[in-house]
């Protein structure tokens, strides 16, 4: 079994903002696994759903905290399915990195990342897949700048970026991800 968090805020305002970079992609993620039946389960405070990639059961999740105690939910999942943070992936959005650039990082620190960290703290440990997705490094405010919309641009080009992260996710599920 694994587990594919997406890290976001709830709220109709930040749907489409750079911060929810990761609600989006598990959307992506889901739909292709054939799982559409997302579903809120209080106990673990996310939207939920499961699907199939390459025979493996995958739950999908879109933490409902906001961001920076994303931790909560992935620990409460987690710990429901019995699921190690070996098999857990989480993808979310990167001022790092320019906009289109995804990296798969495992046993990494949170790089700054608030969500990141509090999943970190949570689980005890480090030692998870990321899957990071570039939201543009050029920029002055960054909490301005994430919590801003994606462009019409950048929309048109997201569907590329969720395809390279899914290949990602499909290569460390059947053990080809270095």
């Amino acid at each position: 079994m694994w587990l594919v968090v997406g890290l976001g805020n709830p709220g109709a305002e930040f749907s489409k903002t750079r911060h929810n970079a990761g609600w989006l992609a598990v959307d992506f993620f889901a739909h292709a696994a054939g799982a559409n039946d997302w579903r809120f389960d209080k106990k673990y405070n996310a939207e939920i759903c499961d699907g199939l990639i390459d025979g493996e059961k995958v739950f999908f999740v879109k933490p409902q905290t906001f961001m920076n105690l994303s931790g909560e939910s992935v620990q409460a999942v987690a710990a429901f399915y019995k699921i190690s943070h070996e098999h857990t992936i989480v993808v979310h959005d990167d001022l790092d990195f320019p906009f289109g650039t995804t990296r798969h990082q495992f046993d990494r620190n949170a790089a700054g990342h608030n969500g990141v960290q509090n999943i970190i703290d949570r689980l005890g440990t480090k030692a998870f897949h990321r899957i990071r997705i570039g939201i543009g490094a050029e920029h002055e405010d960054g909490r301005e700048f994430v919590l801003d919309t994606f462009s019409k641009e950048e929309i048109k080009n997201l569907k590329p970026i969720f395809t390279a992260a899914e290949k990602t996710i499909v290569d460390i599920i059947v053990g080809k991800a270095s």
